[in-house]
């Protein structure tokens, strides 16, 4: 079983939006059953807040009605149980790794080649959704 957690500043509009995408995208592949996803956050902001209204109304126009996450904040634990540990930012990333002891094992990569801006800032849920949903869709297909 392949273990994934995204990760955001938050954990409260993108990695969660990612965990549920990257979920229905295996489920409707038929390979659920190949992974375990997860989300959570760099800071500690948000902790225990459920995903941010916006993002699930965004997730809930694309088919997934079921969230039931709460925020959470990153551990080192995490970092020794999942496999990959996927990021937003360069600032997530940056954030990552100092949280890991510099991401000795090298599971630490961003989602896309580019940054996924935080709808929080820009309000614009369409687009991270569209990003997210690309950034997942490549990253199910770099594990089949």
């Amino acid at each position: 079983m392949t273990k994934v957690l995204f990760v955001c500043h938050g954990n409260i509009c993108r990695s969660p939006m990612a965990q549920y995408i990257f979920t229905k995208l295996a489920e409707e592949a038929g390979v659920a059953d190949r992974f375990e996803v997860d989300s959570a956050a760099t800071s500690r902001e948000e902790i225990g807040n459920p995903v941010y209204p916006p993002a699930r109304r965004i997730l809930a126009a694309h088919g997934i009605k079921r969230m039931d996450h709460r925020a959470r904040q990153m551990t080192m634990d995490d970092y020794r149980f999942f496999d990959h540990i996927i990021v937003m930012d360069a600032e997530n990333l940056w954030n990552a790794r100092r949280m890991t002891g510099g991401d000795p094992e090298g599971k630490i990569e961003m989602l896309l080649d580019r940054q996924v801006a935080d709808p929080w800032f820009t309000d614009d849920f369409q687009t991270a959704y569209d990003d997210i949903l690309e950034g997942c869709r490549d990253l199910l297909e770099s594990y089949l």
